[in-house]
């Protein structure tokens, strides 16, 4: 493997975790952007734009390394849901998303602070809400901590129980960073994961 730094742009507990999967030596900072979206821009573009932003970000304060930088939006029914803040706002979340589809765009960028280039895609993940009544979702809100999580709920713990389905090629992307993708742009870096 490569002795390139790799540096997650990120807080987020979540994505440190599913980058800790790959075993591979990194280091996290977390960038501050502005993530409010723009006009007409839709969820994917808003997740796609925002994990570039935060790796151009971070890569102002170091001139070598691969930096890699995730952000993911919500949409059900062409409906951009972020991350809910309050009990009040993931109920609201999760009835809005009862008995339909979500889709979750997770944008990944992979930058090269030396180069300046960077590679990126969206990688969607479509989430079937059973049926759910507000019962269902208060006790669900008041178990699992939530407030930080786009689309208000934990794929990985208890939120499964939320569920009709999951569909997509990739289920770390549902919790925040696709490793499918991230392995084959890290290839593209030299830096081979096996």
């Amino acid at each position: 493997m490569s002795n390139t730094p790799i540096i997650l742009a990120s807080s987020s507990p979540f994505r440190r975790e599913l980058l800790t999967k790959l075993q591979i030596q990194h280091q996290c900072i977390s960038p501050d952007i502005d993530e409010t979206p723009k006009a007409d821009e839709s969820p994917k573009e808003i997740s796609l734009r925002l994990s570039i932003e935060k790796a151009k970000e971070v890569a102002k304060s170091i001139n070598t390394g691969l930096i890699i930088a995730s952000d993911q939006v919500a949409e059900v029914d062409g409906i951009a849901l972020g991350k809910p803040k309050t009990r009040e706002n993931a109920i609201k979340q999760l009835m809005s998303m009862s008995g339909k589809t979500a889709t979750f765009h997770t944008g990944l960028c992979l930058y090269n602070a030396e180069t300046q280039k960077y590679q990126s895609c969206i990688e969607p993940f479509q989430v079937v809400f059973r049926t759910l009544n507000e019962q269902q979702v208060s006790n669900y809100v008041d178990k699992e901590d939530v407030l930080n999580c786009a689309g208000s709920f934990k794929s990985e713990a208890l939120g499964i129980a939320l569920f009709e389905k999951l569909v997509g090629e990739d289920p770390n992307s549902l919790i925040g960073l696709p490793l499918i993708k991230l392995t084959k742009m890290l290839e593209q870096e030299g830096v081979n994961i096996l």
